[in-house]
């Protein structure tokens, strides 16, 4: 591992890639940058946003070293999440200390592309030429913690909107737990809303309600159709806490923080505690930084913070491709001319030096022109060998390849055998027993259907009830919420009285949780 230079540094300049926005700090004070440039001493953070990498939990044996910690992690993600062994993705990862596994030791995964490294961030490298830090945006909220912004010792969701993404972070006992993108970047938000709005309207004037506008007294068209927006986009966050709070067994969470890359009237975190039920705050945080009145990127303020924070409590986890180049007397080049200036030195005060250093040098290079020789003969020898060695690997390859193929295939129809043997059997106990309860308030039973709503992973019964009394079938859905519940949801729209007066027909769905 190379030895990383220790540099000094007199300001701090944030980058976000997706925007191109700079902003640069100096003893705590922000101002926007709009040229921004390289300077020797500017340290240079940026960040990836949620949708640029994949995070993934995986555990490894405490009787692995830490030297060969990297390598079996970066192994066991190519097998575990199946990566393309043709590329040499980009792996960092974290070590979570709040597990009682005594064999195993936890990590927190991230992976990114290379090329998605190179390609988000050309023009910023192309203007300051050197990047420090490149974090995974959901690591920045530590800095929050370990300055003592934000004290909570529980279960806190931070959710924010930016143009290009929006995401869900959720911490625990300060430490990093969980991230997700949602499908509600400002770019999304204005393509639903013109589906849900039923024609196209300009991106400006979507994003001039958005921020200018409030929804408790505006008397805009568009206000109907946001409120809609709003309902998806709170509806999507509940249904990821809660996946979240089952998938990690937590009690509760206790605190949201949510707000946007642009300034907005309407409080999103009063519309938070008003649809998900959980005390809520937009991120007016303390950061103890200060600027020109104008409204900075939350992002921005946290990727100041995260900079100043000592190396022990940051997270180590660094995508960065362009580090600096070491200070001048460390490089190669560095101590070749700080040589040859010495040499000169030596041999024009000393001639008969000099003139045994050239012989010397003279000397010692016909020793390495036969060795070279001698090296460049073997390298062709075992280039051969490499490449028999190759065309062997090849053809083992093929082999591999047919029979990873056919064992997919068998596993294939295994996983389908296996699919109606348990499934078939499932259907038919659950449909036993809505049968009983459906006895016992004397209805009947026209027909029934099923289906699987892959998109939403969903197993829906459509039920037909035929009754005497329109209140029989309302007293028997209440019995089956109340029996029920947490296991099954049930929708019923409506009952129909058709041509029998004595016979009420309603359409009951029993959604599988």
């Amino acid at each position: 591992m190379k030895k990383k230079t220790k540099h000094s540094f007199s300001s701090v300049i944030s980058v976000n890639p997706y925007n191109e926005s700079y902003f640069s700090g100096a003893s705590s004070f922000l101002s926007q940058n709009n040229s921004p440039k390289y300077a020797k001493d500017q340290y240079a953070i940026s960040y990836l946003n949620t949708k640029s990498f994949i995070t993934s939990q995986i555990s490894i044996s405490k009787n692995i070293s830490d030297e060969d910690l990297y390598d079996a992690i970066n192994s066991k993600v190519y097998d575990e999440l199946a990566l393309d062994q043709a590329v040499s993705y980009k792996i960092q990862f974290i070590e979570t200390f709040n597990s009682l596994d005594e064999n195993d030791r936890n990590f927190h995964v991230f992976i990114v592309d290379p090329l998605e490294i190179e390609e988000t961030f050309a023009n910023v490298v192309s203007k300051i030429k050197y990047i420090d830090t490149i974090i995974p945006s959901p690591l920045l909220l530590k800095s929050l913690y370990e300055k003592e912004i934000v004290e909570s010792n529980g279960v806190n969701a931070f959710i924010y909107f930016q143009e290009n993404d929006a995401s869900i972070t959720i911490y625990n006992e300060q430490e990093f737990l969980y991230t997700k993108s949602i499908n509600f970047s400002f770019l999304q938000m204005y393509e639903r809303f013109c589906e849900l709005y039923g024609e196209r309207v300009l991106y400006e004037d979507f994003m001039d309600f958005l921020s200018n506008h409030n929804l408790k007294d505006t008397l805009s068209d568009y206000k109907d159709y946001f409120i809609k927006l709003y309902k998806e986009i709170f509806a999507n966050i509940s249904d990821i806490l809660t996946y979240v709070k089952r998938a990690y067994e937590l009690k509760k969470i206790e605190h949201i923080y949510i707000d946007s890359q642009v300034q907005t009237i309407t409080k999103l975190d009063e519309m938070s505690e008003v649809e998900l039920g959980v005390e809520s705050s937009s991120y007016e945080f303390d950061y103890g930084l200060k600027s020109d009145n104008i409204y900075i990127d939350q992002l921005h303020s946290l990727m100041h913070i995260y900079a100043t924070l000592p190396k022990e409590h940051k997270y180590n986890c660094n995508f960065t491709p362009y580090h600096r180049p070491p200070e001048f007397m460390q490089r190669e080049s560095g101590k070749l001319v700080i040589l040859s200036v010495a040499s000169f030195i030596i041999a024009f005060l000393y001639p008969f030096t000099y003139w045994t250093l050239t012989y010397a040098q003279n000397l010692q290079y016909e020793l390495l022109k036969a060795e070279y020789a001698e090296l460049h003969n073997i390298k062709i020898t075992r280039e051969a060998i490499i490449k028999n060695k190759e065309a062997d690997k090849a053809k083992v390859f093929a082999l591999l390849k047919k029979q990873k193929d056919n064992y997919a295939e068998k596993k294939a129809t295994l996983v389908k055998i296996h699919d109606v043997k348990v499934n078939y059997p499932m259907k038919a106990k659950l449909l036993s027993m809505f049968t009983k309860d459906l006895n016992k308030f004397r209805i009947k039973v026209d027909s029934i259907t099923y289906k699987e709503d892959e998109d939403k992973n969903k197993k829906i019964f459509t039920l037909n009830l035929i009754s005497k009394k329109d209140k029989k079938i309302t007293q028997m859905v209440e019995y089956l919420t109340k029996v029920y519940e947490g296991k099954y949801d049930f929708f019923l729209r409506r009952i129909e009285l058709k041509n029998d007066p004595n016979q009420y027909f309603s359409e009951l769905k029993v959604v599988i949780l």
